[in-house]
């Protein structure tokens, strides 16, 4: 997610993590109930967790929400979804 997603983190973090002054995002924990992204606001970096929709316990299901948390930002934004072929935006 990190090296691939990087513009999907950031997204996520403005828009689902309610900080959208956010100008990095770094994923550093996932588990069943959410995500949890290493920030950079300004000249902080702080922890921001973004939950779930619903909890979860398979690794594809977390591939799955993401997914779904990344299309849920990029409309939020009014930008154009990542495809899974990596084109889009």
């Amino acid at each position: 997610m990190n090296e691939d997603h990087t513009e999907d983190s950031l997204m996520i973090v403005k828009t689902l993590g309610d900080t959208p002054d956010a100008t990095a995002a770094e994923l550093f924990h996932v588990d069943g109930s959410g995500v949890d992204f290493k920030v950079t606001v300004g000249d902080e970096e702080r922890a921001v967790r973004v939950p779930f929709s619903r909890p979860l316990s398979e690794r594809p299901a977390i591939r799955e929400e993401l997914t779904r948390m990344s299309t849920e930002a990029a409309a939020a934004l009014g930008v154009e979804p990542r495809t899974e072929s990596g084109s889009g935006r």
